[in-house]
């Protein structure tokens, strides 16, 4: 008998990426957001949608709606995760590596998941900028 496909068996997901898959955390909107911005994969279909609290210049607080796979929503929580109580300085420097290596790495497969999520946060600080005159403060 051919062996039963899962996701899993064939990605071979890190037990943080599942666990982040099973208990999302910051997942869903957010009321009255700083700032909220939208970034998809034309190619896989996936979609982010990211709202951010900002006040004096740090992230109090950050959400993330996911349209994806299992590496799509492990990524967006482990993005607002990284970011949720730093300055903006701070989540500007944060890069696609260390939202993997915080994941304990993904199948190459999925790194566009990771891009995506990273792509949605510098298109909100970008916007955050943007509205707050580009001020540090």
């Amino acid at each position: 008998m051919p062996a039963e496909y899962t996701e899993r068996s064939l990605l071979r997901y890190t037990e943080k990426v599942l666990e982040l898959f099973r208990n999302p955390k910051n997942m869903g909107e957010m009321k009255d957001p700083t700032v909220v911005a939208v970034e998809g994969d034309p190619q896989c279909g996936d979609m982010f949608k990211m709202f951010l609290r900002i006040e004096n210049n740090k992230i109090v607080d950050a959400k993330f709606l996911s349209f994806g796979c299992a590496a799509n929503i492990a990524t967006g929580s482990m993005t607002t995760e990284l970011i949720k109580g730093k300055s903006v300085e701070e989540a500007e420097k944060l890069t696609i590596k260390q939202i993997t290596d915080a994941l304990g790495g993904l199948p190459a497969l999925k790194m566009h998941c990771a891009v995506l999520a990273y792509k949605t946060l510098k298109k909100a600080l970008q916007e955050y900028r943007a509205k707050s005159g580009g001020a540090s403060a």
